[in-house]
């Protein structure tokens, strides 16, 4: 039980962070889109990622070299383009929410950023395969460690999701909108940045 707590614990805290991913999950949180899909989609990819990380990431490295720089200047690319599309619709304004909303986005579209956003992230690999996977390898059982880390992300995305509707009555007014994506593409500029300058 103790293992399964450090694990979650550290999960938690590693996805706690405002991300790609994040602000992805919480937009569609307050339109109320294809919530169930996205959340289930972003916690299933999270589990997977950690797994990889636990069972074989050492294995992975060592045989594979070229896997580290190439994830990390695709998702640099993703991030900086990702950035761009959010900033523009801040320049842009107009959109608002509203209970009566027509859905707009198809499940197919969604889903695929969804998996742009998961799995050419940096951050992703690098928190769950990378650092999960070795401070798993810490614990006499990696697997509990695994399992306590894979929960969280489950918790986190379905309270990250289905919370954001208590915001709602915010995001009903243009310029709540025009604020989130304009702090959704600083950040991802901030965290390609980052990554490039380490």
């Amino acid at each position: 039980m103790q293992t399964f707590l450090a694990g979650f614990i550290l999960g938690f805290s590693l996805i706690l962070a405002i991300g790609a991913q994040n602000a992805f999950v919480l937009r569609q949180g307050l339109r109320r889109e294809y919530l169930l899909a996205v959340c289930s989609f972003c916690a299933i990819s999270d589990a997977i990622l950690i797994a990889i990380g636990v069972s074989s990431f050492k294995l992975i490295s060592g045989l594979l070299p070229w896997v580290g720089p190439a994830f990390l200047y695709g998702g640099v690319a993703f991030l900086i383009w990702y950035g761009w599309r959010n900033f523009r619709s801040a320049l842009r304004g107009g959109a608002q929410l509203q209970a009566s909303e027509i859905k707009s986005n198809n499940i197919k579209k969604t889903l695929l950023t969804c998996l742009a956003l998961t799995w050419l992230n940096p951050h992703a690999w690098l928190d769950t395969v990378v650092l999960v996977g070795t401070i798993s390898s810490k614990y006499a059982n990696p697997v509990t460690f695994g399992a306590g880390a894979m929960l969280a992300s489950f918790t986190f995305f379905f309270l990250l999701g289905y919370g954001a509707r208590l915001l709602a009555p915010l995001f009903a007014r243009p310029t709540a909108w025009r604020l989130l994506d304009l702090i959704v593409a600083i950040t991802m500029w901030l965290i390609a940045a980052t990554l490039l300058v380490k």
